[in-house]
């Protein structure tokens, strides 16, 4: 009797031993399904814009919109915006880029180089928005922000911290512009629209990253274009004579012209006087 129930334990082990790997691996995925979900359905809740939602609703601005996307556009990003070997896909890039791209006039490109250049624009504001309506009845992506965020009337102080901690390091702290590798450049942002700043923030156009809603609030961005107008229209002057904004370079050239020159002057002058 004690014979079998060994038996029997030792079998029940050896199935549970073989149960327990693919219980470990069902339970693993489940794990990550969930997780990823989870991740999907926040991402998605980030990115979900506020404003403009109505633009797609309208099948004859989104019909505007695409006859105007084929005639100017597919050329490079082809037809339905699926993307070429000239031009990415802008399937899911929402309202937000394309009136970035198109109201800044870096779209259409004049040519192929490392940078698209801001240039006068080529389009009215109603053909902008109808090619906005198109490329974001495509598919779901950023639209273009709520007029509440675009008054320069948020905390500057504020506004200036964030644009230090996650602007300054490429767009100059007095955000003049600068340099950047292989041909590329980070623009001044002093005559940007604060419509097109916030836009450049949830897009992340060239170069730049993209600043969504767990990076930087609406508000948070609110306060940068609050900064960066207050810098430039309404600080004229407070901290001295700029030199043109752009840092050690002309301030290094200052020193070296008029200190250094100006102390030789001196030290000619001195030792010119008779004893």
């Amino acid at each position: 009797m004690q014979r079998k129930k060994t038996t029997r334990t030792r079998a029940t082990r050896k199935t549970a031993a073989r149960r327990a790997p693919f219980a470990t691996a069902a339970l693993l995925g489940l794990g990550l399904l969930a997780t990823g979900g989870a991740y999907t359905g926040i991402d998605a809740a980030i990115s979900t814009p506020t404003a403009h939602a109505a633009t797609i609703d309208d099948a004859s601005k989104v019909a505007e919109g695409k006859a105007l996307f084929n005639a100017n556009c597919a050329t490079c990003h082809g037809m339905d915006a699926v993307g070429t070997e000239n031009g990415p896909s802008l399937i899911g890039v929402g309202a937000a880029s394309v009136d970035f791209q198109v109201g800044t006039g870096r779209m259409p490109m004049q040519s192929q180089s490392p940078q698209a250049p801001k240039k006068p624009v080529q389009f009215t504001d109603e053909q902008i928005d109808q090619m906005a309506a198109y490329v974001a009845s495509l598919a779901p992506g950023p639209a273009i922000p709520d007029e509440q965020y675009l008054q320069a009337d948020g905390d500057a102080a504020h506004g200036a911290e964030l644009f230090r901690i996650n602007c300054a390091m490429c767009h100059n702290v007095a955000a003049a512009g600068g340099a950047l590798t292989q041909g590329k450049f980070a623009p001044e942002l002093q005559t940007v629209e604060p419509v097109h700043l916030y836009e450049a923030m949830i897009t992340g156009p060239q170069n730049m990253p993209v600043f969504n809603d767990a990076n930087l609030t609406p508000q948070d961005k609110a306060d940068i274009i609050t900064a960066i107008r207050w810098q430039t229209e309404v600080s004229d002057g407070v901290a001295g004579y700029g030199l043109g904004s752009i840092g050690p370079v002309s301030e290094g050239l200052f020193v070296w012209v008029f200190g250094i020159g100006g102390a030789i002057a001196m030290a000619i002058w001195i030792t010119s006087r008779p004893s």
